[in-house]
């Protein structure tokens, strides 16, 4: 059953500028920045399973997350010169080595929102804030944005839902797209629209009545579209969400992606476009390129035939 984000206890707000550059890791400790590696390594990368053919690649992951935002603002503006209009950037935020569920949802959410600002912060130059209407995924997270991270920001913060009274038993209330969106609006960026399976079918309703047909860019941030890819949502109960993998995420740019495979054969599926998809491995405290492709493969096919294969 849904449960209401605001509903979930949150968190003190450490400083933003110290949640980026810390190089957060598992166990909470914090690494020495002098003996932090560069992350930028000349290794040997096939081009498909059959190793016969290996290249040399610059593999660039990042060392924390003040490298990570610069990346991702980076391989946002190419793709916005390349004329893309919707974008997806996907990363873990409880560590750069972490999995889904290694954060506690509202902690997680925090976290995101805090990362979304340094984002903004590098990508949206000043005169253009006002043209950027930033969409959380309900009223009340706009609030708690307001009184946080967000706070005095000349963004335009935004919801894609509203609280009813009958919430707690996963009911919102539809907000109208067409009437959220101002004449001037330009980039639309929404935030971890994934709490509610709501939030993703509004975000399609955005799109379809606000980006179409236009020069607006959408920027999905966080929104853990990888439930929606892998049948998540049993296409039974949820017919609507389970659609968008056919006919809303085909049209998706990933221009930024990190998600982690823990275990024997862990590693990472990672992506800066314009760049292809690799499949790293950290050995020795380095990142070693195992796999890469133009495509993104599935989470399913890393997991069994690319990472144990290498």
């Amino acid at each position: 059953m849904p449960i209401s984000s605001s509903s979930i206890p949150r968190v003190p707000l450490p400083a933003i500028s110290s949640l980026c550059n810390q190089n957060r890791h598992f166990g909470g400790k914090r690494r020495d920045p002098k003996k932090m590696a560069t992350s930028i390594h000349l290794v040997v990368c096939s081009l498909s399973r059959d190793r016969s053919n290996p290249v040399e690649l610059d593999v660039r992951f990042p060392a924390d997350y003040s490298q990570l935002l610069e990346q991702a603002k980076e391989a946002t503006e190419l793709a916005l010169k390349d004329k893309k209009q919707l974008l997806e950037v996907e990363f873990p935020t409880s560590g750069l080595e972490s999995v889904p569920g290694d954060g506690e949802g509202g902690i997680e959410m925090t976290e995101s929102m805090q990362l979304i600002r340094g984002f903004c912060d590098r990508l949206i130059v000043p005169e253009k804030a006002t043209r950027t209407r930033v969409f959380f995924p309900e009223a009340n997270e706009v609030d708690f944005a307001r009184q946080s991270v967000f706070g005095g920001t000349s963004l335009r913060l935004d919801y894609l839902t509203k609280p009813s009274l009958f919430e707690d038993f996963g009911f919102i209330s539809k907000v109208k797209m067409a009437d959220r969106v101002k004449p001037e609006d330009e980039i639309f960026l929404v935030a971890y629209p994934y709490f509610n399976v709501n939030e993703m079918l509004v975000v399609e309703e955005l799109y379809k009545e606000a980006v179409v047909n236009t020069d607006r860019k959408l920027i999905i941030f966080n929104g853990e579209l990888d439930r929606i890819r892998s049948g998540y949502y049993p296409p039974f109960f949820y017919p609507k969400l389970a659609a968008l993998a056919k006919t809303f995420l085909p049209k998706l740019e990933t221009v930024y992606y990190v998600h982690n495979f823990k275990g024997r054969n862990g590693g990472t599926l990672f992506r800066s476009y314009p760049g292809p998809w690799t499949v790293l491995r950290k050995i020795g405290g380095r990142y070693i390129c195992l796999h890469q492709q133009e495509e993104m493969p599935s989470l399913k096919e890393v997991a069994l035939n690319i990472l144990p294969s290498a």
